[in-house]
């Protein structure tokens, strides 16, 4: 086969077949596709399309570009969550712990920022010495240990989903559904879940601009995890403003901490205790959603899913003190608050410019070789539906630069749109899909 005949089949709005997409997967893993060729049909993809078995087919292939993990000689069963990708989202950090606290192992892999949304492996590396990159023996062994591991995508591992993740974060290619669900079931597949939890966003902030695209999403995975033989469940959640007030990596982390420990902003610990309920019922470690809320709650009460982060931490070579006092995570030089510039109600948020702010602080990549400033970002309390004076302090932003600061304060507030009249605040969730 040549590279060039599926570009220009794609191109041509025509379906590519098993074979053709199973020899690409292939071919692109072991460097027999150049980045550029493989650009070239991603965004045929993105404009194209693929339809529900030409995606099956895909995911397959990418899940099969390398090994395979089978984690059932260390745990009986194992739970994963995926988020499809938003502003301040970092619900991993505290529903991994929290699930894990109650007994079910949880082991994820997880990827860097893509466009305007963050990573979770970019959030974790704010912690001193903390690392993702791990052996499959390591893996497993941690899972047995301590029931709890965040990982990054391993050579081994869904390899060809590696690259073109990577690649799709710089070529306008992010944005698509085919490509987004086979990326995620990929790595999940991959990984040797039994069950996954998927989060799907939608809104301003998110790859799926609305609640029908996101539900299109949402039902593409579970069909791919249900064609694959594995339980999967999917919610659809609002990401019309960030999740929680923090935006950026070590702030992120911060807020994550201070949840874990009882306080927390209110919308991010509704939102991880609705994502951590579900995961419990899923592997059938409670029978209702309200007997997993007192469980999850017990062991967030009780410090015990504070120490399983920590755990998680430390055996991952993080600094165990950046956990018992967030105050060491990495500080940015300048704070300044952000000034209400009008008085009136917060009527809506353009959430993946302020995700965008924040890559011009430092906080993500334009290209992948772009260093992150782990201190950067906002903390962004206002919500939707709040009311302001003029004067008012709407959040803070946390700088290296003194320019890039006040590019930020223009770029935040422009994001920013406001009311005279009542606005009500928006839902966490839209919709449940198994």
């Amino acid at each position: 086969m040549r590279m060039i005949d599926l570009i220009e089949k794609k191109r041509d709005g025509e379906t590519l077949s098993t074979a053709e997409i199973e020899w690409f997967i292939q071919a692109y893993t072991v460097d027999a596709v150049p980045d550029y060729q493989t650009a070239a049909l991603l965004m045929a993809i993105y404009i194209r399309g693929m339809n529900r078995r030409e995606t099956v087919d895909l995911t397959l292939a990418t899940a099969h570009s390398g090994d395979t993990l089978d984690l059932h000689d260390v745990a009986p069963f194992v739970i994963d969550k995926h988020s499809s990708g938003g502003v301040g989202d970092k619900t991993t950090l505290v529903v991994q712990p929290l699930v894990a606290a109650c007994g079910v192992p949880v082991g994820k892999m997880s990827g860097r920022g893509l466009g305007s949304s963050g990573g979770t492996l970019d959030k974790m590396e704010a912690v001193d010495g903390w690392t993702f990159e791990m052996t499959v023996e390591k893996f497993k062994k941690q899972l047995a240990e301590i029931g709890l591991v965040l990982a990054g995508q391993t050579a081994v591992l869904a390899p060809a989903d590696k690259k073109m993740y990577a690649l799709r974060d710089v070529t306008g290619t992010v944005a698509s559904t085919p490509l987004i669900a086979a990326s995620i079931m990929s790595k999940k597949l991959a990984a040797g879940a039994d069950a996954i939890l998927l989060d799907v966003k939608t809104g301003s902030g998110a790859f799926m601009p609305t609640v029908e695209a996101a539900r299109d999403l949402a039902q593409v995975m579970v069909d791919i995890g249900t064609d694959a033989g594995r339980k999967v469940v999917a919610l659809i959640s609002d990401m019309n403003q960030p999740l929680g007030y923090a935006i950026g990596n070590g702030l992120e982390v911060q807020e994550a901490i201070e949840t874990l420990r009882g306080g927390g902003p209110p919308d991010f610990w509704a939102h991880c205790l609705a994502v951590a309920d579900h995961m419990l019922l899923l592997a059938g470690k409670a029978d209702s959603l309200d007997e997993a809320k007192e469980l999850i709650t017990a062991v967030r009460q009780d410090g015990s899913a504070l120490t399983k982060f920590r755990q998680m931490v430390v055996t991952q070579g993080g600094d165990g003190a950046q956990v018992d006092d967030p105050d060491l995570l990495p500080q940015a030089k300048f704070v300044e608050p952000i000034i209400a510039p009008r008085s009136g109600t917060v009527a809506g948020m353009n959430t993946g410019e302020i995700g965008w702010a924040t890559v011009r602080l430092g906080g993500g990549r334009f290209v992948k070789t772009d260093e992150i400033d782990h201190a950067v970002g906002f903390v962004l309390p206002a919500k939707i539906g709040d009311e302001f004076s003029k004067g008012d302090i709407l959040g803070t932003i946390h700088a290296n630069d003194r320019d890039k600061l006040a590019q930020a304060q223009t770029e935040l507030l422009a994001a920013l749109s406001w009311s005279d009249e009542t606005v009500d605040p928006l839902p966490h969730f839209y919709g449940v899909i198994q």
